[in-house]
């Protein structure tokens, strides 16, 4: 049983660690990487955030430093000699993004150093992909730094897969080291097949993450409807009808955070969810993936 209990009352301190990059819209570069959105959509919800990442000695390392800054979200930003990371996004008629990332980027590589282990030990919780992790050194750093956080930590998977960048190796070694697990509906029917499962279903999946250990599931499908599994609870509810939808780049790592932060906080899973759900509908009428949110949908 997962118990966010224990994170009631505390000063919790979490982190999104992997790829910090900048999304090159049609309007724009502007910076993102699903661990950093986490971070700071972390940070919106009243918790103490950080970015944890590598970039190049380049000048969008230095861009990407600056504008974390300027959103007020601490980072560690390993530098490293190769570029900084930044994924190419076309946008469909209604939003939707398909991505081309830059291959060998500096978060492919981030190194294990010292202040990153110690930096891991200080954490409550935090945010992983299996994007980062297409890189063995990346894939080392992150595995070792999941290794040594504190007893009772939670470490939340939210496997993004993309394209080849993924294998069954990466996936069984995250959710080894994991008790959250999050994804999405065109990920699920590729996990299930991972996992052996002859039946692809949200229900049969969380049954399986039990087995090994994991009891809370965080289940998105799109413009439908989400479903999150605590324990012995289940939370179904409808995806909100958005006018004006800009993007929907940021909206699922927006609704991941909003909904871990408000469990952590001691908030039931209903309310919790029905939170996440609204956030996630207002990111998609901003553009980029780290918008201010408006108090009403934080309180």
């Amino acid at each position: 049983m997962l118990d966010f209990s224990k994170f009631q009352g505390k000063r919790i301190k979490c982190a999104g660690l992997g790829e910090v990059l900048f999304d090159v819209l049609p309007t724009g570069a502007k910076i993102g990487g699903a661990p950093a959105n986490f971070a700071f959509h972390c940070k919106q919800q009243g918790l103490e955030a950080m970015a944890i990442s590598s970039v190049g000695k380049d000048a969008l390392g230095f861009k990407a430093r600056d504008l974390l800054a300027c959103k007020f979200l601490p980072a560690l930003l390993l530098e490293n000699d190769k570029q900084t990371g930044a994924v190419n996004v076309d946008l469909s008629d209604d939003g939707v993004p398909t991505y081309t990332f830059l291959e060998d980027t500096a978060y492919d590589n981030i190194p294990l150093t010292p202040l990153l282990l110690e930096t891991a030990k200080s954490l409550d919780m935090v945010c992983f992909g299996s994007l980062a992790q297409r890189n063995r050194i990346s894939h080392g750093a992150i595995m070792a730094f999941l290794d040594v956080m504190k007893e009772g930590s939670l470490k939340v998977f939210d496997v993004n897969l993309r394209r080849e960048y993924y294998s069954k190796f990466i996936i069984e070694e995250s959710l080894k080291r994991s008790n959250v697990f999050k994804c999405n509906e065109d990920e699920l029917p590729i996990l299930s097949e991972i996992a052996g499962l002859k039946d692809c279903n949200a229900d049969r999946y969380f049954e399986y993450l039990q087995n090994r250990g994991i009891d809370c599931f965080i289940f998105t499908e799109g413009a439908k409807e989400s479903t999150v599994y605590l324990n012995d609870e289940k939370s179904l509810l409808p995806t909100p009808k958005v006018e004006n939808i800009v993007d929907t780049v940021g909206a699922g790592d927006s609704f991941t955070a909003t909904i871990i932060s408000s469990l952590m906080k001691g908030e039931p899973l209903a309310k919790a969810h029905e939170k996440a759900v609204n956030v996630a509908a207002y990111v998609c009428t901003q553009k980029g993936a780290m918008p201010e949110i408006p108090y009403n949908f934080i309180r």
